[in-house]
Order: structure tokens, then sequence, then C-alpha cells
């Protein structure tokens, strides 16, 4: 027999994550401070709604783009958080999670040999979606001496004339680097001159400490040339509820739809309908969370660096990004040996890009009980090296 298996799909590599994970299978006495994910459960109003509609028997599909109540809601919360005004109708889809707006987005607007631009760390999945859509990933570094964020003239170098998509993945993952006003300004400079269109994955919008984020479609002239992806996983602790969404020019969201249609229908009723409902009340249950998520954030920040692992302070999502490299370990061997003599699970940083050598993932998403246990392994660890 021939093989059946798609060439596209073999040259791209495993998750980093997943791959390292697989050390986790069968364990229950390690403290994990590799998945990103919320402790919280969430909030009891939230699901209530959820039950509530299962109840009343809302089982049925919903229109392809999502409930029309829940994209009148995101509307509203997207006008009332970051002054944007989006038309329900026919500029917001509801996907499933934001990873399906990320693909939905690539695949709505990469042409075979478009050039996309994903600066690095960065969550795992912008490389491989942008291959499977035809496009060339075009990999633009950061580094810690930039707080991992974007520097213009990096960013140019990375242009050329087949560069169609900027990616920005801030509040970013793996590192809580976070741009400012002031920093994507410049950015948005950039991309008008090159007319690029950009998507800027904000699911981390919500998880910022000390400052207030600035959503990039709000600066002057970047709303119709940005794909706004966000969500309800991270900041309302809806992750298994799968719910996400997008935003954009309404030419490019009828391309998302159809595709979304075809592919998905529509996103779970259930999960929507219980949406609404975070999006009506679920201010508080931000606030709570965000304050104890900083919380985690300064003490752990703190342990890491008078154990000397050197970190600079993230101000969004909930990840600290360290160095190792005084060990002489390689991130790989730094997290499985971590794993394997002290039972702590932290990833490795290639796992989000090549240049994630000699750095580590810890999320802070765990409980403040684990996080001050698993730093005191950690320390131990760095102490017997």
């Amino acid at each position: 027999m021939r093989d059946y298996t798609s060439e596209k799909v073999k040259k791209i590599k495993p998750s980093g994550i997943r791959k390292f994970f697989d050390l986790l299978d069968g364990s229950t006495d390690v403290i994990s401070l590799g998945i990103g994910e919320p402790d919280f459960v969430t909030p009891w109003h939230i699901r209530d709604a959820g039950i509530y509609s299962l109840e009343k028997g809302f089982t049925y599909y919903t229109a392809n783009a999502g409930l029309t109540s829940l994209r009148d809601e995101i509307a509203a919360y997207l006008i009332r958080r970051f002054d944007l005004e989006y038309d329900p109708k026919s500029q917001i889809v509801v996907t499933v999670g934001g990873s399906e707006a990320i693909d939905l987005a690539l695949r709505a607007t990469v042409n075979d040999g478009d050039e996309v631009i994903i600066p690095q760390p960065s969550f795992v999945c912008y490389e491989p979606l942008c291959a499977l859509a035809g496009g060339v990933p075009v990999i633009l570094n950061t580094c810690a001496e930039d707080r991992f964020k974007i520097n213009p003239e990096k960013l140019r170098a990375c242009i050329t004339p087949k560069t169609k998509i900027l990616v920005l993945p801030y509040p970013c993952n793996p590192t809580g680097a976070v741009m400012e006003y002031d920093e994507l300004s410049e950015i948005a400079k950039i991309v008008e001159e090159n007319d690029l269109l950009v998507v800027s994955d904000e699911i981390y919008a919500e998880l910022i400490y000390g400052i207030e984020h600035t959503s990039f479609p709000s600066l002057p002239g970047m709303k119709e040339r940005t794909i706004l992806v966000n969500g309800f996983s991270k900041a309302y602790a809806m992750t298994g509820w799968r719910l996400g969404y997008a935003a954009g020019p309404e030419d490019i969201m009828n391309v998302i739809v159809k595709i979304h249609q075809f592919g998905i229908m529509s996103a779970p009723t259930t999960a929507q309908f219980a949406a609404i409902k975070a999006l009506q009340d679920g201010d508080d249950d931000i606030m709570e969370m965000r304050g104890e998520y900083d919380r985690r954030r300064k003490y752990l920040h703190e342990r890491l660096n008078k154990m000397g692992l050197d970190c600079f302070e993230p101000q969004g999502a909930f990840y600290l990004f360290p160095s190792i490299k005084f060990t002489g370990l390689s991130s790989e061997e730094f997290c499985e040996r971590l794993l394997l003599q002290k039972r702590v699970a932290v990833i490795p940083g290639p796992a989000f890009g090549d240049v994630g050598e000699g750095f580590v993932r810890m999320c802070y998403a765990s409980s403040y009980e684990n996080i001050q246990e698993a730093a005191d392994r950690i320390e131990e660890f760095i102490r017997e090296l």
C-alpha cells in the first residue's frame, strides 16, 4: 500500500509541550507548573447558565457565526473594555477556542507561498497552522534583553515582497511579555508602510498587571488591518468549554465564517450560553482571579531570582520564563532532571521556538501552596547541581 498521509503534516514537528508531558503519564506525585490552564473552577454563575441551557433543552445548532445574543455581548464587551466597535452581525465569529480562531484567520488570508512573520518564543500553534494554510513561516526572534518584545528594526529586516501577515502574540505565552501603546504604535507604522495584515492574539488581555492592555486594532488605522483573536479560556477559567472568537473586517470575516461552517458548523451551544453570562456578570471574577495570579507572580519571580534563575518580571499572562543557562544544562535536560529528581514539571523553552533554548516556562496558575512547595524543590535542585 502507498503512504496515504500528508507530506505537509509529516513535516510538522510534534508539540514540545505534549512530548514532554508524555513523561508525566500516570504520575500522581508531581507538582505541575507546566500546563497553561487556570487552577480555578469556572465561576458558579457561569456554570449555572450552561446547566440551565441544558435544562431548557437548548441543545440545537446555533447560527454558524454563533448565537446573536452572544455576539451582541462580545461587541458590547469590546466597546466597554477596549473602545473597539464591531458589528456583531458581520464582524464577529464565535469559534471553538482561540486556537480555531487563529487557524481560521490564517486559512482565510494565506495563499500558497505567502510569508507570515511569527515572533518567538511564542505559543506552539502559530508556525504549524501557517504551514498547514500553505504559508511560509518567517521567525522573528525576540530576546530577554528586549524583555521578549518585538524590536522594530528586527521586524523590518524580516519583511520581503512576499510578506503578508504579522502575528502579534501579546500578552505572550510563554514569556509573559506585554507590549504597551507606544511600542505597538511603532509596529503599527511598519504594518501600514508595508501593507500588512495583523493577527493579534489577545487571549490574555485581561491578565495584565500594573498597566493597561492596549488592543492592537484600537490604534489609528489598524482596525481594518487586524483580525482580533480572543476567548473565554483564560480570563474566565473556561478552558474546557472550548470557546473563543475572532473579530475583524467584514470581507475577511465572511471568508472565516465560510470555512468555519464547513469544518465546524458552530461552536458548542451550551458553552455559548455560559459565555453570555460570563460577559454580563464576570468582571468581578476576572478581578479576583487576576489579583491572585498577581500574588503568585510576585512570589515566584522573587524566589527564582534569589536562587539564581535570572528572570525579568512579566507583566501579563500567567507565565515566567527564567534563564537556566548558568546550570550548564540544556533546557530539556533541566526539565527532565527536575521532574525525575524533584517531581516538579516545567516546560523546556525550545517548545516555543529554537530561541527558547536556555530558558524554561513556569506557569503560576497552580495554587499558591503548590507554587511555594515547587519553589522549595527547585531551589533544592539548583543547590544540588
